[in-house]
């Protein structure tokens, strides 16, 4: 790991951590998250999204990064209580999500970058409100503390970057310029993740402080090292999607990419569904990653690998 140790602190729902302190985190999940792109498939429940945060920890996990950006249906002051009841870290996005999740007519959509980047940098400095709705109060911790966000979620669709999507990525340079907040950029099968790279680094924001989330979809590992080699992390978030691709095709790319040496790696469900969660009674529930994928993963590239993609990854992306 070519990474130097990690300045900053870890910004969590509970408060700021120590970096050292974070451990095996899974990068990429949703502990609530509502939109028209998932009809019936909302995860809104705060009894059972603890039931299934408790089983992630069960299975080895003790962070998460919760990637619902506002206006899907994000519950801060719950991400908080969640993760003062389970033990885990939890760090709660901020950010808009690709143009996509919300529809015409959405009030986000009329917001500039000026006004995007206020909202980002109001969750991370001051602290979120309870609900992304207008007049909502502050989201409190179980100590009364405010719930600070901890990192700017943004998406760009199929080899597009449309201009609400831009300026969301404007709005999260900005916040990053002002918070040296890290960025979560969805991309749609790993297109355009050289452009969106290009775009920030124009934008002042070093590749080193982005993760590029969903890069699996491509299996590409020439492509994947060659990201890597500018200094952006990778998120692999697709196992258990045999539908797209098989866990043995994810290991193998995974295996390829350690051997070119590309090491910016980070792993995460991304389960994201009501139906794919145990506690909303589908399957095969946020535990699948640390129960069934990482014991395979480990086989083939060692435990020290999989320590490096699951702790002293998330450690170095999420201290600022």
């Amino acid at each position: 790991m070519t990474e130097p140790r990690p300045e900053g602190l870890v910004r969590t729902a509970l408060g700021p951590l120590d970096p050292s302190l974070l451990g095996p985190t899974n990068y990429h999940e949703h502990l609530f998250q509502v939109s028209p792109l998932l009809p019936g498939d909302e995860i809104d429940d705060p009894v059972r999204s603890e039931r299934e945060a408790a089983s992630l920890v069960a299975s080895g996990f003790s962070g998460l990064v919760d990637a619902t950006p506002i206006g899907l249906g994000r519950r801060p002051a719950d991400v908080a209580a969640i993760a003062h009841r389970t033990g885990l870290a939890v760090v709660q996005a901020t950010g808009l999500h690709r143009e996509a999740h919300y529809p015409d007519g959405h009030p986000l959509r009329r917001l500039g970058v000026e006004e995007r980047a206020a909202l980002f940098v109001r969750d991370i400095v001051d602290g979120a409100p309870e609900r992304d709705e207008p007049g909502a109060a502050p989201a409190t911790a179980p100590d009364g503390s405010p719930v600070r966000a901890g990192i700017v979620k943004t998406g760009i669709g199929y080899w597009a970057i449309s201009p609400f999507e831009r300026a969301t990525l404007e709005a999260a340079a900005s916040a990053h310029r002002e918070t040296g907040a890290p960025i979560m950029v969805h991309l749609e099968f790993c297109t355009a993740a050289h452009e969106v790279l290009d775009l920030l680094a124009g934008l002042g924001v070093a590749e080193r402080r982005v993760v590029l989330a969903h890069a699996d979809r491509d299996p590409d590992p020439g492509l994947h090292v060659e990201l890597m080699a500018r200094g952006a992390w990778l998120g692999y978030d697709g196992m258990a999607r045999p539908r797209t691709r098989s866990d043995d095709e994810l290991l193998r790319l995974t295996e390829r990419v350690v051997a070119a040496g590309g090491d910016r790696i980070l792993l995460g469900g991304d389960v994201a569904r009501a139906t794919r969660y145990r506690a909303y009674g589908g399957m095969p529930g946020i535990a699948y990653l640390g129960e069934r994928y990482l014991p395979r993963l480990a086989a083939r590239i060692g435990r020290g690998a999989v320590s490096r993609f699951t702790t002293t990854g998330p450690r170095a992306l999420l201290a600022f």
